[in-house]
């Protein structure tokens, strides 16, 4: 007898859509459907009862929850473009839709009722924070056996499948890059410690800054909330201490920049600011003056990976992976690169 597989290299497409051709799941451009089905006519297939009535209980969408971000364009934003793409490009080559979804302010969302109402068949959810709230939804999904991933953010102690960039290198990176050069009073603008990865470069800081036999001056410690605004509203504490400081890191690229134009907006020339790194390596960082170091964060593979967890591992067709749903509770971590500019070089 024929194998799904086998009328998938025939139709050339792949195994999840020959799937959903078969069980009438999602739509399906009516060019592939006809492949498909011809396909399954010439080599005999026929799926399995147990099989269809696995499938038909799929809505073949990938559900993507964004965070509620005030007045931010998420879509333009780098960190967010890069992962959907990412996460987008492995939902399409598995004949999947994505289903995007937005927090409502101050809720915490209801996770669970996603999948209850069969709106998706796995969910990755972006710009979670270590909140009591956000922690129970969590808890929740993962004890009803529902597929999700938790994309940069790490919950302590807890068991979910979470992919990110290992933020501890790169900051302790960054730190090192800057030491290495001499410079000694180094300000960090660091994120909201609600956020795993805020406090996961922190700790990178002070590793670099141990390892140069040095100490981070609680006073340079600021925090913004990873927008060019928080940024802007830093420089007058830095501008204010210039003298003091010679090397400024940032935990985005956004917050970098932001402080860059605060700087010139209170007429400090680029020949006297001080060296900087950012964090990201977003488009803008090379189209900054001067163009920005920056630790580069791999979101685009990330978001593959994130993707490739559910789809392939999780939400297969095969009704073998129905026992597979809650486990494999792993954490992936992606390496970060830093990139070197002209804004940090003496």
């Amino acid at each position: 007898m024929a194998s799904r597989k086998e009328v998938a290299e025939l139709a050339g497409v792949s195994e999840a859509t020959v799937s959903r051709v078969l069980n009438g799941v999602g739509p399906i451009k009516e060019e592939t459907k006809r492949k498909v089905l011809q396909a399954s006519e010439q080599l005999g297939y026929v799926p399995s009862a147990l099989a269809r009535s696995f499938a038909r209980s799929k809505s073949g969408n990938l559900g993507v929850v964004m965070p509620y971000v005030p007045k931010a364009h998420l879509f333009s934003a780098y960190f967010f473009s890069e992962m959907l793409s990412g996460i987008g490009n492995k939902a399409r080559e598995s004949g999947m839709d994505l289903l995007v979804m937005f927090r409502t302010p101050d809720e915490v969302m209801n996770y669970t009722d996603l999948f209850r109402r069969q709106k998706i068949d796995a969910c990755i959810i972006l710009g979670a924070r270590d909140d009591p709230g956000e922690l129970s939804a969590l808890q929740q999904l993962h004890q009803e056996g529902h597929p999700f991933c938790v994309m940069n953010q790490h919950f302590a102690g807890q068991s979910f499948v979470e992919v990110d960039a290992d933020h501890i290198e790169g900051s302790r990176q960054a730190i090192r890059h800057l030491t290495d050069q001499g410079y000694r009073k180094i300000a960090f603008l660091n994120g909201p410690d609600s956020y795993s990865n805020s406090k996961e470069r922190l700790r990178g800081v002070q590793m670099g800054m141990q390892e140069a036999q040095m100490e981070l001056d609680p006073s340079l410690l600021l925090e913004g909330n990873y927008s060019r605004r928080s940024g802007l509203e830093a420089a007058g504490r830095i501008a204010d201490r210039l003298d003091e400081i010679d090397a400024v890191f940032a935990a985005n690229d956004r917050m970098a920049i932001g402080v860059m134009h605060g700087l010139r907006e209170r007429g400090i020339s680029v020949q006297d600011f001080p060296a900087f790194v950012g964090y990201d390596d977003s488009d803008a960082a090379e189209m900054a003056v001067p163009p920005l170091t920056s630790v580069r964060v791999p979101f685009y593979e990330m978001g593959e990976l994130a993707a490739r967890k559910l789809i392939d591992e999780k939400v297969g067709m095969a009704p073998t992976n129905l026992s597979r749903l809650s486990s494999d509770s792993t954490r992936h971590l992606l390496p970060t690169e830093l990139v070197v500019r002209a804004s940090s070089i003496r």
